[in-house]
């Protein structure tokens, strides 16, 4: 059971909006690339909102996702509008029913933070995946959430201030109004995860630090300061073997 399920309604609705309004989605679409003809697994898919966007931008989606009431919500939209997506229900750190190398390349919008055990999710990444094929995942910056952070009021203006990065592992928020604080979030190290997808057999390829700049920014001009979110592309060798 996904910890999800209890606020899966709440989920949706808070992220009623198109892809394309999210300030957040044009670096994850930007380090895709083109994806028409792709066969591409949206892990975490949640309520599919990312999954339809991938079907309608022309690639072949493949929605993964352990909520069953999120697939519930997601499977109840694409039987409305149909995207052709198929639907399946696993555990992110296992993907039991997936062959190896059958993707050419893998998303995780906004949801590795949320998956306890991070290497066996990397690993099990990496073998879906076709060699050279990419992975691209987008997460709270690391450097800047953790179990002690907020923003404070400086001379210069909001500012943004951050303690315990060094206490990895799942942390919950009682001011922050999103999943951390609902359900929580892990916390890990950039290290960690750089060296995890070494491990994994996933190079990194490209990074971007989201700058919040327009509206966004004049409503949380903090986020102009400090990158809320960190967005990561890597690539699987094209050499590699799948064990």
């Amino acid at each position: 059971m996904s910890a999800y399920d209890e606020i899966a309604e709440w989920y949706d609705g808070w992220v009623s909006g198109s892809m394309d309004e999210d300030p957040y989605f044009p670096p994850v679409r930007d380090l895709m690339g083109e994806i028409a003809g792709l066969r591409i697994c949206d892990l975490a898919c949640g309520q599919g909102r990312l999954a339809r966007r991938l079907a309608e931008m022309g690639a072949s989606v493949v929605g993964v996702d352990l909520s069953a009431r999120l697939l519930e919500i997601a499977l109840g939209r694409e039987e409305r509008e149909p995207r052709g997506i198929e639907y399946r229900q696993a555990d992110a750190r296992r993907l039991d029913g997936f062959a190896a190398e059958t993707f050419d390349g893998v998303v995780c919008n906004l949801a590795l933070m949320d998956i306890a055990e991070l290497a066996p999710t990397l690993d099990a990444t990496a073998r879906i995946l076709r060699p050279g094929g990419w992975f691209v995942f987008s997460i709270l910056h690391p450097c800047y959430h953790t179990s002690r952070c907020g923003e404070v009021a400086s001379p210069g203006g909001p500012a943004w201030s951050v303690a315990g990065y060094f206490t990895q592992g799942h942390w919950r928020s009682e001011t922050r109004t999103g999943p951390p604080g609902k359900v929580g979030a892990y916390h890990r190290m950039l290290s960690t995860y750089v060296n995890t997808l070494t491990d994994a057999g996933l190079a990194l390829e490209r990074m971007i630090e989201v700058r919040a700049t327009g509206s966004f920014a004049e409503i949380r001009p903090v986020w102009a300061e400090v990158p809320a979110i960190l967005v990561v592309k890597c690539r699987k060798s094209a050499g590699s073997l799948s064990g």
